[in-house]
């Protein structure tokens, strides 16, 4: 086994740390990787404390079953392990609960090894497969499984559940009945590497925890709903998730937690209220004029809460999660330079880590000459999957008295919106034909 200190500054980050198969249950034996390494995954998250590539062997009176493999650069390490614990002409089955390259990479290899077991993945697995295996995949006997089928290995059982989203539309979790043992890929997982690996041994990984999920499961929370409904009704002893620590003490907490992260916290301070937050900066107060004016007329609705809030502080990160609860989102921008300010932006570009898709969106801005930020912020909103029912609202310099009544009527709409009461418009084509 390695050591337990943390790797050096200077130390190879591209050498594959090494380690033995370790058993995490009665003929259940940990083959995956390590990767202390790792500073970076997929670009987009930190990895202070590298990672972990899981794979599994099951063994069972009548067969061997794979649960998934590593990425690519591990594959050595991987079969070596893997051989230290079972014969090829053992193994019967092999499980994708997920096809993204950090767990399918040694896949190839493995099948030149061991051609005749058979494949199980979710119905959205099969397409990423075979583009995996490309003109291999019609040697290989391939099925499809969804929630409630099961593989017998003997005197073990391997129950499937159907679990898309969380994060690959591919997404599946298996559990072996008979340990209540729950294998869940990327659900449940962390960006954490110890060689410890079970949760009880290693140091405290609270923060990779939900930090993970903030940047992987975050924006696809009602799934991992979905998903969870499924998990909760079985009995868990353990769960081995394909990245990060092997959670064998208190389960259950783990997955309590994945529910209290994914509830609505304001539900019970709302009720029945549908939330609009108005966000806006202004450069010389004509903006914010503006915004003001949107607020009030919102808030003449007694079904929508509706917050204004200020962005010049230019400090996006603590709106997050009021933007994730919200059901409407309203941008006041001016227009500088051809464009929306930077701060408008920074915020609209956190909200890639949230759920966005079919909340309501709204744009509106004062402007010198042209006045294209508006339709640049409107734009954005619905590549996020944005509702934009109201066509932005521009106004050149400083609005006047019937102006800001337009603003107010803006905010009026934008309220009947999310009450389900859309308010009939009249249409001036001149101002569409300025746009």
């Amino acid at each position: 086994m390695t050591s337990n200190a943390p790797a050096s500054p200077t130390a190879d980050r591209a050498r594959p740390a090494s380690g033995g198969p370790q058993e995490v249950a009665d003929r259940v034996t940990w083959i995956g990787a390590l990767d202390p390494g790792l500073r970076n995954f997929d670009v987009i998250l930190k990895t202070a404390n590298g990672t972990t590539y899981n794979s599994y062997v099951v063994r069972g009176s009548a067969g061997v079953a794979v649960i998934d493999t590593v990425k690519q650069a591990f594959t050595a390490d991987f079969l070596a392990k893997l051989e230290a614990v079972a014969r090829y002409d053992e193994i019967t089955t092999l499980v994708l609960n997920h096809l993204e390259p950090d767990h399918t990479g040694a896949v190839p290899e493995f099948l030149r090894r061991a051609p005749h077991v058979h494949i199980y993945v979710s119905p959205r697995g099969v397409q990423v497969l075979r583009a995996l295996l490309k003109d291999e995949f019609d040697r290989y006997q391939v099925t499809v499984v969804e929630t409630g089928d099961t593989v017998s290995l003997g005197d073990r059982t391997l129950r499937f559940l159907t679990t898309p989203y969380v994060h690959w539309p591919d997404t599946q979790c298996t559990y072996l009945q008979e340990q209540n043992l729950l294998f869940t890929c990327d659900l449940l997982g962390c960006h954490y590497c110890d060689d410890r690996l079970f949760n009880d041994k290693v140091g405290d990984f609270r923060f990779s925890f939900e930090y993970y999920f903030d940047h992987i499961m975050r924006p696809f929370k009602r799934y991992v709903a979905q998903a969870l409904d499924l998990i909760e009704p079985l009995e868990i002893d353990m769960i081995a998730p394909g990245h990060g620590p092997v959670l064998r003490a208190h389960p259950q907490e783990y997955i309590r937690h994945y529910r209290r992260l994914i509830t609505k916290r304001l539900a019970s301070e709302t009720g029945a209220q549908k939330t609009l937050l108005i966000f806006y900066v202004s450069a010389y107060g004509a903006t914010a004029q503006m915004a003001g004016a949107v607020y009030e007329g919102a808030a003449e609705s007694g079904d929508v809460c509706v917050s204004l809030f200020d962005l010049q502080d230019g400090d996006v990160t603590p709106l997050i999660d009021l933007i994730e609860e919200a059901d409407g989102l309203a941008f006041g921008t001016p227009t500088i330079n051809g464009d929306a300010v930077r701060t408008v932006w920074d915020l609209l570009s956190s909200l890639v880590d949230i759920e966005t898709k079919g909340k309501l969106g709204a744009a509106f801005g004062s402007y010198g000459w042209t006045g294209e930020a508006v339709g640049m912020v409107e734009a954005r909103m619905q590549g996020l999957k944005m509702r934009v029912p109201e066509p932005g609202l521009r106004i050149k310099m400083h609005p006047s008295a019937p102006e800001l009544e337009e603003c107010r009527d803006f905010g009026r709409r934008l309220a009947a919106h999310l009450a389900g009461r859309p308010m009939e418009r009249e249409i001036d084509m001149s101002a569409l034909l300025a746009r």
